[in-house]
C-alpha cells in the first residue's frame, strides 16, 4: 500500500469544501492506516500472538470557539462527506457560502528511515528474539542472596501511514515504523522476591535487533533483579539525588513538560503560565522538545495536524524561551505551530503533546558528580509517578537505586519514592554531566489519549529532594 492511495486529492478537496459550506473557518481530514503485530513470552512459551489493523478518518471543524469532529471506518467519499457533514452540523448551525479548496502536497519528509520493514519478518524470527533474551536471563549466575526464576519478554512493532489535509491548503503524508522490545526478569531468595526489567524501543524496523545488544539488556535486567535481593532500606528526609544519565527524563517530562504544553497553559493548569523571558530553572539547564530526533521513540516526519516536526528549546539557559503549541492555540494566541500536535488514533482528536523531550549536556564528569557528593542516593532507573502540573508537585518511583557514601556509590537501596516539586528542581540542579543519554520507550497518557514520546538527560545532581524511604 502507498501512502498515496489512503484518499485521492480531488476527493479530499470535496470532503473539506462540504465541511465548511455551513460557515465553518477551518476543516482538517486526519486519516491513518496502521498496521501492528506483537508477541509474548512467558518462562519460554509462546503466550500470545496478535496482530491488528486500525483505518479510518477523523474529521474536525472549526468555527469560532466550537470544534466539531466526526470519525469513520469508511474511507470511500460517501463515508468521508457524512462524516464531514456530521461535524459540520455540530460546529455550526448557520448558513454559508460555497468554498473551493486547494490542496498543495508537501514532499517527502524521512525523519527516521527503516531499512527493514517488521511486516516482512517471518515470526518464527521475532519469537526467536524473545528466546534469546529468556535464554540469556536464565543463564546469569546465581548470587549469594538468589537466583533467577521467572522472565517474561515482549515484542512489538507498528506501520502507520498517516495523511493530513486542510483548508490552509495543507496536504502531507508520513509513515511512522516502530518497533519494541521489552523484558522483565523475576529473582527469588530469603527475603522474597525481587524484579529487574529493560526495554528498547526506537522509530525504525526490524534492524532494530542488530543496533541493540539483546543479550546485554537482558542481563542488565538479571542483575538489576540480583542486586535488589541485598537491597537495604531508602533512607528518608531530605538529600542530595545524582540521578543516572538517560533514566531521569522521564522526571523532566512529566514535571515540567505537561506544565510547557500550551493548552495547559491557557487553562491556568500550569505553573509556567505568564513565566516567558523569566528564570525557571537552573542556568545550567536548556531543556529541549525535538521531534526530529532520528530514530527517538517520540520522532515523527510531520504531526499530527500536518505540521513539519521541529527542535524547539523551550528552557535555554534556565530562561523560559517558549511553551509547546498545537493549530488552535497558535492560531488563538497569534503564534507558530512547533509539531506538538499529536493524538491516539484517527477517533481523537489532536491536543499539545510532547515528542522526545530532553536537557542538554552540562561540562562535568559524572564520576566528578559522584564524588562531589558525601552523603545522598544515586538513582540509576526512575519508574511511574504522578505530577500535579498546576502545582508541578510530583512523586515519582525508584525502581533501582544506591546509597552514596563519601562520595562512592556503595549498597543497593529497596524500592523508595521521589517526592518533590518540578520547579524547584530545575532550580536545584547544581551539577549536570557531559555524559548525555536518551531513556527508555514511553508511552504518555493525557487526557485518555496515549502517544509514543522519549526522554532523556545527562547525569546530574539534585542538591536536595525528598526521599520516601522506609529507613529509620
Amino acid at each position: 500500500m502507498t501512502q498515496a492511495a489512503m484518499i485521492d486529492q480531488d476527493v479530499l478537496e470535496r470532503v473539506l469544501a462540504a465541511a465548511v459550506r455551513t460557515g465553518a473557518e477551518f476543516a482538517e481530514v486526519y486519516a491513518e492506516d496502521k498496521r501492528s503485530s506483537s508477541i509474548g513470552l512467558d518462562d519460554g512459551k509462546v503466550e500470545q500472538v496478535t496482530s491488528g489493523r486500525d483505518r479510518g478518518a477523523g474529521i474536525r471543524v472549526v468555527k469560532g470557539d466550537t470544534t466539531g469532529f466526526a470519525h469513520t471506518a469508511d474511507l470511500t467519499e460517501r463515508g468521508l462527506l457524512a462524516a464531514a457533514e456530521a461535524a459540520a452540523a455540530a460546529a455550526s448551525q448557520g448558513d454559508g457560502g460555497t468554498r473551493t479548496i486547494a490542496l498543495t502536497r508537501a514532499g517527502t519528509r524521512t525523519v527516521s528511515p527503516v531499512e527493514r520493514y517488521p511486516d516482512d519478518v517471518r515470526k518464527a524470527d521475532k519469537v526467536a528474539v524473545l528466546q534469546r533474551i529468556d535464554g540469556t536471563a536464565r543463564s546469569v549466575p546465581k548470587s549469594q542472596h538468589g537466583n533467577i526464576v521467572q522472565v517474561s519478554a515482549g515484542y512489538a512493532d507498528s506501520r502507520k501511514h498517516i495523511l493530513v489535509a486542510n483548508t490552509d491548503g495543507v496536504f502531507v503524508t508520513d509513515e511512522q515504523v516502530r518497533t519494541l522490545l521489552r523484558m522483565t526478569v523475576v529473582a527469588d531468595g530469603d527475603a522474597g522476591m525481587q524484579t529487574g526489567s529493560q526495554s528498547a524501543g526506537h522509530t525504525m524496523g526490524f534492524e532494530l535487533i542488530d543496533k541493540v545488544d539483546v543479550e546485554a539488556l537482558a542481563r542488565d535486567a538479571a542483575r538489576i533483579a540480583l542486586t535488589k535481593l541485598n537491597a537495604r532500606p531508602a533512607p528518608s528526609g531530605a538529600l542530595p539525588v545524582v540521578i543516572k544519565k538517560g533514566s531521569g527524563g522521564v522526571l523532566f517530562h512529566e514535571a515540567c513538560g505537561h506544565g510547557l504544553e500550551a493548552d495547559l497553559v491557557a487553562k491556568g493548569g500550569s505553573v509556567y503560565r505568564g513565566k516567558q523571558g523569566e528564570l525557571v530553572a537552573s542556568p545550567l539547564v536548556t531543556l529541549v522538545d525535538d521531534g526530529t530526533m532520528t530514530g527517538e521513540w517520540g520522532a515523527i516526519g510531520f504531526d499530527d495536524e500536518g505540521h513539519p516536526s521541529q527542535y524547539n528549546v523551550l528552557i535555554e539557559n534556565g530562561v523560559l524561551t517558549d511553551y509547546m503549541w498545537d493549530f488552535l492555540r497558535a492560531r488563538k494566541e497569534g503564534r507558530r505551530q512547533s509539531g506538538n500536535g499529536r493524538r491516539q488514533s484517527y477517533q481523537h482528536l489532536p491536543m499539545v503533546r510532547m515528542t522526545n523531550t530532553y536537557v542538554l549536556n552540562g561540562a562535568e564528569d559524572p564520576d566528578d558528580i559522584v564524588r562531589a557528593t558525601d552523603y545522598g542516593v544515586y538513582v540509576a532507573k526512575l519508574g511511574g509517578g504522578s505530577v500535579n502540573t498546576a502545582s508541578g508537585d510530583f512523586v515519582f518511583g525508584m525502581t533501582e537505586a544506591y546509597l552514596i557514601e563519601k562520595g562512592e556509590i556503595t549498597e543497593p537501596l529497596r524500592e523508595g519514592n521521589l517526592i518533590g516539586n518540578g520547579p524547584q528542581v530545575l532550580r536545584d540542579i547544581d551539577l549536570l554531566g557531559n555524559d548525555f543519554a536518551m531513556g527508555n520507550p514511553g508511552t504518555c497518557g493525557k487526557d485518555g489519549q496515549g502517544v509514543p514520546v522519549g526522554d532523556g538527560q545527562p547525569t546530574l545532581r539534585v542538591k536536595s529532594l525528598t526521599i520516601g524511604g522506609t529507613a529509620a
